[in-house]
């Protein structure tokens, strides 16, 4: 018993310690945030610190609390269009990606068809290689070809098409796992294939379609390469975009950029929170009966 306690107690030890350590420059960022300073630096040491003020000196405790900087970052820049840009983009990404997602996924899920397999895999080795490789080919088909430089489409075509694959392979998982016999059950009463799909299938597959909605949100809401390359004019940056003017070659605004990155996450956070009741439920327990 006392060799059981000993392992939960280093076992939580070890958890412990790796928390502090994921959320320790997330700390840091929150201080420099509400500091109203733009430096990195938030508290001076005396000549001979003791321990504890060197331990207060490590510890992400800003000076005094303000919210200067939420202020200027929301009023005085261009923040707040690149914030509703990245919503636009976003919203925009995850309808279609869902969409397609849930299409696709319930095709190769419940119809067998030449090529399903070899279809499946291709999504599963697009996978496999970096974004920033499709960066040429994907620059070449929405720039040069489709004319969608500089267009919130041309973004939201890009975002789409990386995070479909992902998408179909967890909603294709998840709709195999829903009893064939509710729709043979519904065909005996005359519902219709749109009617069973969108009445039947997708309800039961909410949990999965959460996750597949919150994936998709994340991907464009947080991406930058594509977004700085695709985009031109400073009116349609998205917000990932607009941070990185904060700091530059010759002016560091580090308490701009850690406000707006607070402000960045609230959204992310915000759609977790609402999404977690799905994430945690099976809709499909009792389904059958």
């Amino acid at each position: 018993m006392a060799d059981k306690k000993s392992n939960h107690l280093l076992l939580h030890i070890g958890l412990i310690s790796f928390t502090l350590l994921a959320i320790y420059p997330v700390l840091w960022v929150l201080a420099l945030a509400f500091s109203g300073q733009q430096s990195v630096g938030m508290i001076d040491l005396p000549k001979d610190p003791s321990f504890f003020e060197r331990l207060r000196g490590v510890l992400p405790i800003p000076e005094q609390l303000s919210v200067k900087n939420f202020v200027e970052v929301w009023t005085d820049q261009s923040f707040g269009l690149w914030l509703w840009n990245s919503v636009l983009v976003s919203v925009m990404t995850t309808v279609l990606g869902v969409f397609l997602a849930c299409t696709a996924a319930y095709a190769f899920s419940r119809f067998r068809f030449p090529g399903r397999n070899a279809g499946m895999l291709m999504f599963l080795v697009s996978q496999m290689f970096p974004g920033t490789l499709m960066l040429i080919p994907l620059f070449i088909i929405i720039v040069k070809w489709l004319g969608l430089g500089n267009t919130y489409a041309g973004l939201v075509i890009v975002y789409a098409t990386t995070s479909i694959p992902f998408c179909v392979w967890m909603l294709k998982g998840y709709f195999d796992t829903i009893p064939v016999d509710i729709e043979e059950s519904a065909r005996i009463d005359g519902a219709s294939p749109q009617l069973i799909f969108f009445r039947i299938i997708l309800p039961l597959a909410t949990p999965a379609i959460a996750i597949t909605a919150l994936f998709s949100f994340m991907t464009a809401w947080n991406e930058f390469i594509l977004a700085s390359i695709f985009m031109e004019s400073e009116a349609n940056y998205t917000a990932p975009v607009g941070l990185r003017f904060f700091v530059g070659g010759f002016s560091s605004q580090w308490g701009y950029f850690a406000a707006g990155s607070v402000i960045v996450s609230l959204p992310v956070v915000s759609l977790f929170l609402y999404l977690q009741k799905y994430l945690v439920s099976g809709l499909t327990a009792g389904s059958v009966k």
